[in-house]
């Protein structure tokens, strides 16, 4: 059985010289862009509908079903601060979180999802009534720290940003979007479709690529100007991140777990986290388990 391929009019890639290489089948769209990153202009993207080999952070498997799985790789090159390249996974969160929301639209007003009050307090549930959506019905799409994009608690898309050997950042995604819900990975994943999206594979997928590779690029000319234009895209960012708010466990990279509230994102982008002792200090690096929100 054939793929189906992705529709190359619409998928974005907007700067001067970058190119869109879509594959009807890779290992890696990561491991392919960091390959030919050197000899690729900035906003060059590799995509496919069938990854083999794909990984997601902290070196796990990402599985992707062919031709209902979004995998693409995004070259970011620009004259960033170290701090500001430390954001660069965060602002690809968001960028996709609006990017989903999008393909979501139609389904954002469905009454179904008025009558479910519990979404609220479901764990690793959006509890956050201060997005984009109605005051009165929390918003189903929001960010996991540092980048997982969760859809009424579940996971529809993981990113894992890597350096190349010439120093620019590949910010790798995969976006689950037409898998059943009796095929999902995981009992904790979602897809576009089971969200309740229409469209094709390819057509959902030309969209949500073309509203994160703009998102991305305007968000880092951004934080490449500094001032109030960078702090406008960290600001945005923290809007968007479910975990501020929540109780959380977070499991740290020394193999240690600790359970605490997730009350913000610093000015580097890590998690800032308030102990039962009440004292605060940031996390770079752990994953994040949403128990329930404060």
């Amino acid at each position: 059985m054939s793929t189906p391929a992705l529709p190359r009019s619409r998928a974005a890639v907007v700067s001067a010289g970058a190119v869109l290489d879509v594959r009807p089948r890779t290992g890696s769209t990561n491991a392919d862009l960091l390959a030919a990153a050197p000899d690729l202009a900035d906003g060059s993207v590799v995509v496919t509908l069938d990854q083999t080999a794909g990984r997601g952070r902290l070196d796990r498997t990402w599985t992707a079903p062919a031709g209902k799985t979004l995998a693409a790789s995004l070259l970011v090159r620009a004259a960033l601060d170290d701090r500001d390249r430390g954001w660069l996974p965060l602002v690809a969160g968001a960028a996709m979180c609006d990017a989903v929301r999008a393909a979501l639209q139609p389904a954002q007003g469905d009454a179904t999802d008025e009558a479910d009050p519990s979404r609220a307090s479901r764990p690793d549930g959006p509890g956050r009534p201060d997005g984009p959506g109605r005051p009165d019905q929390p918003e189903r799409v929001l960010v996991k720290w540092p980048n997982d994009v969760l859809v009424d608690g579940r996971k529809v898309c993981g990113i894992l940003c890597q350096v190349a050997a010439d120093g620019s950042v590949v910010v790798g995604v995969g976006v689950n979007l037409t898998i059943p819900a009796d095929r999902l990975p995981t009992p904790t994943s979602t897809s576009l479709a089971v969200a309740g999206a229409a469209g094709s594979a390819p057509d959902l997928a030309d969209a949500v690529l073309s509203a994160f590779v703009t998102g991305v690029r305007e968000a880092v000319v951004a934080l490449a100007a500094g001032g109030a234009d960078a702090e406008a895209v960290r600001s945005d960012v923290r809007a968007r991140c479910g975990t501020i708010g929540a109780r959380v466990r977070l499991e740290l990279p020394d193999g240690s777990a600790v359970e605490a509230d997730a009350v913000g994102i610093d000015d580097t982008g890590r998690i800032t986290i308030r102990d039962r002792d009440g004292a605060t200090r940031g996390v770079a690096v752990g994953d994040v388990t949403h128990l329930r929100y404060a």
